[in-house]
């Protein structure tokens, strides 16, 4: 499913435009953005829990050319599925 559908998808079951239900994905998003940024961690009850977590610096090898390279530290974000969303996709 791409963007697209999805947010014609969602806007349907809502009831509201494509616009208006792009616009609010959009909010989400940045909110959760803007606020990964300042707590490290979100919790959507029912969905599961966003959070952000360094990552070491580390040397790995390029596979083309076996060339050694060394891979900065960086921020990522984990995303742990509630249980609750696991049992129903399984």
């Amino acid at each position: 499913m791409n963007n697209k559908e999805f947010i014609t998808e969602v806007a349907a079951k809502i009831a509201v435009t494509p616009a208006q239900c792009q616009k609010m994905v959009n909010e989400l998003a940045d909110t959760l953005s803007n606020t990964l940024e300042m707590d490290n961690e979100v919790v959507v009850a029912g969905l599961g829990s966003f959070e952000t977590k360094q990552k070491k610096e580390r040397v790995m090898v390029n596979p083309a050319t076996g060339n050694k390279m060394l891979v900065p530290p960086k921020i990522v974000i984990n995303f742990k599925m509630s249980s609750t969303y696991k049992n129903k996709i399984n």
